[in-house]
C-alpha cells in the first residue's frame, strides 16, 4: 500500500465526524448514522485506490451505501480491503456521551477477515501484555497476567466492559479479583484502542460485542503492537450456518493473524464526541476543529492530527 493513503483516510474520517457531530445530543441515532455514512462515502470517491468493502453497513439489500462488496476509490491505485464504521457509537452521539469515533481501516486485498455480523467474545490489551493473554484462561488469570507485566497490583488494573446484562457474570468475576472496572455504554473499538495508551487509564478489554468491530480493533492494535483475541458467538443455527458458509469455524479462537493478515494495514479514526484518547468535533462559526489518529502497521508510525476546517470553503466536505 502507498503511505500517502494514511492522510487520505484521515480526510474520510474527518468528513464523517464533522457531518455526524451536528446531531450530537439530539436523540436521533438514525440521522447520526446517515450523516456520517453519506459524508464518508462522498470523500471515498476521491481516494486513489481500488477498494472493496469487506466490513460495512450491511449487505447490499440492507444498506444503500458502504455495503459489503461495494467498490470505493477512484479506481486507480492499490487494491485494498476496506473496513468501515462510519460512526462507532451512534447512540453515543445521539445522547451526547463519550468516545464516539468515525473509523476506517484498510489492508491489502484479501487480508481482512470478512467477519459475519454477529457477537464475538473479545479480550484486548496493549503492547506490554501482547502475546501473554489467552481468551481460554479465566478472567482472574488474565488480570493477573496484565498486572504482572504492567508492574501493578491487581487492584490497580482497570478493565473496560460494555454495560450489558449479558456481562453480569463477567463483571462479578472482575470485581471478585479486586480489579477496577470502567463500564461503557457503547463503542468497544475505542475501548480496545485505549488499552494501548497508558494515559487513557484502561488496561484490558473483556466481553462480547460485534464481530466486525473486532476486526477494526484488530487493525488498530496491529499498528500499535497490542493484541485482540476473539471467539464468534452465533446465537442460532442460521448464524452457525453463516459462519460455515464464510469458511469460519465458529468454535475457533481468532487471533491477530486471523483477523488481519500480512505486515501492513492502516487505521484512521476521528473523534466525534470527546473521549479518553481524542477530542470531539468543535464548531466555531464557519470553522470546525477535529482531532484524529492515524497509524500504519508496517512502519509503526502513530500520528495524532489536529485539523481546522473552513466550512464555507468545502460545503460538501470535499474540495475538488
Amino acid at each position: 500500500m502507498e503511505r500517502s493513503l494514511t492522510l487520505e483516510l484521515v480526510r474520510v474520517t474527518e468528513a464523517a465526524a464533522l457531518a455526524a457531530a451536528r446531531w450530537m445530543g439530539q436523540g436521533l441515532k438514525n440521522e447520526v448514522d446517515e450523516a456520517g455514512t453519506s459524508a464518508m462515502r462522498r470523500v471515498f470517491d476521491t481516494v486513489p485506490m481500488i477498494g472493496t468493502v469487506v466490513i460495512g453497513e450491511g449487505e447490499m439489500d440492507e444498506a444503500p451505501m458502504l455495503y459489503i462488496g461495494e467498490k470505493l476509490g477512484t479506481g486507480h491505485g492499490p487494491e485494498v480491503d476496506v473496513a468501515v464504521d462510519p460512526i462507532e457509537g451512534t447512540n453515543i452521539v445521539a445522547k451526547g456521551l463519550w468516545n464516539a469515533l468515525a473509523v476506517v481501516a484498510i489492508a491489502d486485498k484479501g487480508n481482512l477477515l470478512h467477519a459475519p455480523d454477529m457477537y464475538m467474545e473479545k479480550i484486548a490489551v496493549g503492547p506490554k501484555a501482547a502475546g501473554k493473554i489467552d481468551i481460554n484462561k479465566s478472567v482472574k488469570e488474565n488480570l493477573e497476567i496484565v498486572a504482572k507485566v504492567l508492574k501493578k497490583d491487581i487492584t490497580e488494573v482497570t478493565a473496560t466492559v460494555l454495560d450489558r446484562e449479558r456481562h453480569l457474570e463477567l463483571i462479578k468475576e472482575i470485581r471478585a479479583s479486586g480489579a477496577r472496572i470502567k463500564l461503557i455504554t457503547d463503542g468497544d473499538v475505542a475501548a480496545a484502542i485505549n488499552t494501548a495508551f497508558p494515559d487513557t487509564g484502561v488496561d484490558i478489554l473483556f466481553g462480547s460485542g460485534g464481530a466486525p468491530e473486532g476486526v477494526l480493533a484488530a487493525v488498530a492494535l496491529k499498528c500499535l503492537g497490542g493484541e485482540i483475541q476473539g471467539r464468534l458467538l452465533p446465537q442460532d443455527q442460521t448464524e452457525i450456518d453463516r459462519c460455515l458458509q464464510m469458511g469460519i469455524d465458529p468454535k475457533r479462537i481468532l487471533k491477530m493473524e486471523d483477523l488481519v493478515k500480512g505486515d501492513d494495514a492502516i487505521f484512521a479514526a476521528t473523534g466525534v464526541t470527546d473521549g479518553e484518547l481524542l477530542k470531539g468535533v468543535r464548531f466555531q462559526g464557519n470553522k470546525a476543529s477535529t482531532q484524529s489518529i492515524v497509524m500504519r502497521a508496517k512502519s509503526g508510525t502513530v500520528r495524532i492530527i489536529s485539523g481546522e476546517h473552513r466550512l464555507e470553503k468545502k460545503p460538501n466536505l470535499i474540495v475538488e
